[in-house]
């Protein structure tokens, strides 16, 4: 999330946006001498961001709550794991103010968790629901539902520190060495694509082809990978991947691929966790 980026989406007509917990405190603490008060204090409301293309209305997601449906109870009995995330809403609604209904927003990389859960989830989840239907005071809702409602206390948030719902900052996706080795062959492709670009030399539908390509090079998925903390064995197949899409660039753009791109960017570690389909909000 950042200014800019909500601009982007206020100006397609989008409403709301989410994301970490992580980037509101660093958010809140960028404009403040004091310390932030408790996590009941400021977390459990969304903000809103005014932009010149429209207010947005952002929610930041409780951290710790999301973190242990992704990493934690899939080892746990799912009665226990239950009881334990109902009474951690029960203590949220005691602890916050009384003008005001919390809102708490669990976000999680949705399709990820359930593979590490006996039978991916079905009694975690058919507990919980079932729980969270027949609570007397915890109501489930959407983020458009709860923007639409008129009920829920929205104070302005006057400014916002880019970052991801990742340690509030973009370091899953550069800084480690693998990952602005593959950023660097990125833009020495996109140099060359402005270049033959640029040039006239490519049909429309060789423009079209080229542009498509580089797309695909740009998703942030490959970044995500590159790194020592992830799985070898995905890391290798994703590093092989962005590498012959990079060459297929090339192809498209009738340039020779660079040296570089037959040598591998990253090789992963035997050591993750969660297989490193999902990160932790904080290290």
């Amino acid at each position: 999330m950042s200014g800019p980026a909500l601009e982007v989406l206020a100006s397609q007509g989008c409403q709301w946006s989410a994301t970490g917990e992580s980037v509101l405190v660093n958010s809140l603490s960028k404009v403040r001498s004091r310390p932030l008060p408790a996590r009941t204090d400021y977390l459990y409301h969304p903000y809103r961001y005014r932009t010149p293309q429209g207010d947005m209305t952002c929610f930041f997601r409780d951290d710790r709550l999301s973190d242990k449906i992704g990493f934690e109870y899939a080892t746990w009995d799912s009665y226990d794991a239950v009881s334990d995330f109902i009474n951690a809403l029960e203590g949220i609604y005691t602890a916050t103010d009384d003008s005001s209904d919390p809102v708490v927003s669990i976000i999680l990389d949705g399709e990820n968790a359930w593979e590490y859960y006996p039978y991916n989830g079905y009694y975690f989840l058919s507990g919980l629901y079932q729980a969270l239907q027949s609570h007397p005071f915890i109501v489930t809702t959407t983020f458009s539902d709860c923007v639409g409602d008129g009920k829920v206390t929205i104070p302005d948030l006057d400014h916002i520190v880019s970052g991801s719902w990742v340690y509030g900052t973009f370091s899953t996706w550069i800084g480690n060495p693998d990952k602005n080795a593959a950023w660097d062959l990125l833009v020495e492709a996109k140099v060359h694509y402005d270049r033959v670009v640029a040039s006239g030399q490519l049909t429309p539908d060789e423009y079209q082809q080229a542009t498509r390509q580089l797309s695909i090079c740009e998703g942030s998925d490959w970044f995500w990978w590159f790194g020592d903390y992830n799985a070898a064995e995905s890391v290798q197949s994703f590093d092989r991947l962005y590498r012959l899409n990079l060459r297929n660039l090339y192809a498209l753009l009738h340039v020779q691929a660079p040296e570089s791109l037959l040598q591998p960017v990253s090789r992963g570690s035997d050591h993750t966790d969660a297989g490193g389909a999902m990160r932790r909000a904080s290290e």
